[in-house]
């Protein structure tokens, strides 16, 4: 994928948007737009249909889409909404036939899987679905959708309006705000008892991880991702969660500029045997599946930090699915461990 206005990062550079991921790891592109670009629509079929984007682009239709096909993680959120959608694209299914950490609650029997990992996408597939909108996540600047390979998009583009949503330099209240407003014109009941309950969970557990943090200023934490050969270390710039996390007052382990530079900014990149380098009370580990997940890890290093000694390892949900039923949980966790860790470092 070209990716021109960004500081060439590897492909497997953006997905690491946070940690890393081995090959899966390719390239990720996706835009930016104004930060309070709003969405509206019609509700109901009997008048058109339209949602301005976060690359400043409306998506138009007669009536309020129904064939909606969508990155898994973001079909998951609009599925906490009551919108379902037809297909997916990205990691939706284990090799065990479960479904993927980034499907949520959805039946993914029901879905048709356009292509089961990042960057997969079977355009036949998607044309028999008869789309009528086509909904992805953005990771960078130059309003690349997440997932839609470069070399088809233009085929795949022309099939049916698109929406992309930012995740990009922004803090995670965006974007879900953003796919509220999406659901919301696609005839979500945003008032229903589930989203609002969703909503003030959410908000309960952020106040409850500022005063955490807060109380326990001397915790570090640190975010990683685990491939064969090298351990990334997330900077929270750029990643919606941890510069959410950052303003709440999470005290992070952060890269320098110029050991982020060769992945655009995002990562530093060490070799297991300088896995120590940082000092860390609590560890935030990718749960992606195509990391190496913690209890996979076999590397000697690995096994005499501090923190893993401890039993002070978390899951970092590195693309979160955007609903607020899911993301309470995620500030939950991390106050949780925040609060129960022991100064290691």
């Amino acid at each position: 994928m070209s990716h021109s206005r960004l500081p060439q990062p590897s492909r497997r550079g953006i997905l690491a948007a946070g940690g890393a991921l081995g090959l899966t790891a390719l390239l990720a592109a996706c835009g930016d737009e104004k930060k309070d670009g709003s969405g509206a629509a019609d509700s109901g079929d009997s008048g058109p249909w339209s949602f301005k984007d976060d690359r400043g682009t409306t998506a138009k239709s007669k009536g309020t889409p129904k064939n909606i096909v969508a990155f898994t993680g973001v079909a998951a959120a609009l599925f906490d909404y009551g919108i379902e959608v037809k297909g997916v694209f990205g990691p939706t299914k284990t090799k065990d036939g479960k479904a993927d950490v980034q499907a949520g609650d959805m039946d993914i029997s029901k879905l048709t899987i356009l292509g089961n990992e990042w960057g997969k996408f079977n355009i036949e597939k998607y044309a028999g679905l008869a789309p009528d909108l086509l909904v992805s996540t953005m990771f960078d600047e130059a309003g690349t959708l997440w997932s839609v390979p470069e070399e088809s998009k233009d085929k795949i583009l022309k099939l049916a309006p698109s929406v992309g949503i930012s995740v990009y330099d922004r803090q995670m209240t965006q974007p879900l705000q953003r796919l509220l407003a999406l659901a919301e014109s696609l005839g979500a009941d945003v008032k229903a008892d589930k989203v609002v309950k969703a909503k003030k969970r959410f908000e309960a557990a952020a106040e409850r991880l500022r005063k955490v943090a807060k109380a326990n200023k001397d915790i570090k934490v640190l975010v990683g991702s685990a491939s064969q050969d090298i351990f990334y270390v997330s900077g929270t710039n750029l990643s919606a969660d941890l510069e959410y996390f950052k303003s709440l007052g999470v005290n992070f382990v952060e890269p320098s500029e110029r050991a982020k530079k060769a992945s655009g900014g995002w990562f530093e990149n060490l070799s297991w045997e300088n896995v120590n380098k940082h000092a860390a009370d609590v560890i935030m580990m990718d749960n992606r599946t195509a990391t190496i997940q913690p209890a996979d890890i076999e590397k000697p290093t690995w096994a005499k930090l501090p923190a893993v000694k401890a039993g002070q390892v978390i899951p970092r949900v590195t693309e979160p699915i955007y609903s607020y039923d899911k993301c309470a949980p995620i500030l939950e966790d991390l106050a949780d461990a925040i609060e129960k860790a022991k100064k290691v470092s």
